[in-house]
């Protein structure tokens, strides 16, 4: 006679702990991920910021197995968008990515209505550069940052310069320039612009004098002669455009510090799994040629590091600039 099997409560017990842990614990807890991640750009479709996002979401999704899906989120110079990913779940599904102007500047210029601080985030990893190129119209007497700095240091504020908007490296740039070579804030007069292209049409029509501009708005502009270049921020001569000498090259290696760039940015206190998932995604994006070829579309230059090293250089680049705003005057209240 074949006996009954007894229960095993124990097992039983066990299975249903297990059960309840996992119905309990946290989403990221049973792995990263396991859903669409969103990606949020500050700035409207079309642009810069956007162009890096959907070239890093078709990259990164073959890594990480989900869908990566690009939302943008703008208005207020890139603030909305960073303040709904600061608020964002700690889980990781809900990223940004930063740019210098809506992570470093803003709250620099405008720390009384910026909703967030620059140290509000989780730094995840930087992606690219964006080279700043100082222009001049090719019929300009300027044929060198020499020149240019002569006539500023013997006309204060008789010349002047176009730029986007105050929370601006268009705008940072010059007043770094000047204060490199020892001159008042108003050494040169500013002009206000929609953007980028407007602020390179501006040297070209001759309605001012020079500008410091996004190379990736000026690449085909340059290539066609319609713009001289006097220097580029970059530590080293561009491929692109090698004729181009570099600040460093023309005695101005602080300069070096006024560069655009894209990093993947989280709300703080992110997850830490995610974070470390999406640093070693990146490391496989960094080497992905379609990724790489991709940067060329908005005048990136791939530049991806670490967690630990992006916020080391974000913090550098800060502290450059709070300097300067505090010398210059240029925090707007």
């Amino acid at each position: 006679m074949i006996k009954p099997l007894k229960p095993f409560k124990p097992l039983l017990g066990s299975a249903i702990a297990l059960a309840c842990a996992a119905l309990t614990a946290p989403a990221w807890a049973q792995g990263y991920p396991t859903k669409p991640i969103q990606l949020v750009v500050p700035f409207s479709a079309g642009g810069d910021a956007d162009l890096a996002a959907r070239n890093l979401s078709a990259a990164a999704q073959i890594v990480m197995g989900h869908p990566i899906i690009v939302l943008n989120k703008a208005g207020a110079n890139g603030a909305i968008g960073s303040a709904f990913v600061k608020d964002a779940s700690v889980d990781g599904y809900n990223l940004l990515v930063g740019r210098i102007g809506s992570q470093v500047l803003l709250p620099v210029l405008q720390p009384q209505t910026t909703p967030y601080k620059w140290n509000d985030f989780t730094y995840i990893g930087l992606l690219e550069l964006n080279p700043v190129v100082c222009v001049v119209h090719p019929d300009s007497p300027y044929k060198t940052v020499a020149d240019l700095a002569s006539a500023l240091n013997a006309n204060p504020g008789k010349l002047n310069y176009s730029h986007s908007g105050p929370a601006t490296v268009q705008n940072l740039a010059p007043q770094l320039l000047f204060s490199t070579l020892h001159l008042k804030p108003n050494a040169g007069t500013s002009i206000p612009y929609k953007g980028g292209n407007e602020v390179a049409l501006a040297v070209i029509t001759k309605d001012v004098d020079f500008a410091c501009n996004n190379l990736s708005s000026m690449t085909g502009l340059l290539a066609g002669g319609k713009l001289k270049a006097l220097l580029t921020t970059t530590p080293e001569r561009l491929t692109q455009f090698p004729d181009i000498p570099t600040a460093r090259e023309a005695g101005l290696p602080q300069m070096e510090a006024v560069i655009g760039w894209s990093a993947l940015v989280g709300p703080p206190k992110m997850n830490p799994e995610a974070v470390k998932k999406w640093a070693d995604a990146l490391k496989q994006v960094s080497q992905n040629p379609k990724w790489i070829a991709g940067n060329a579309n908005f005048g990136g230059i791939p530049n991806v590091l670490s967690p630990e090293d992006t916020l080391k250089f974000v913090t550098e680049s800060q502290a450059i600039y709070a300097d300067l705003v505090q010398k210059a005057s240029l925090e707007i209240k």
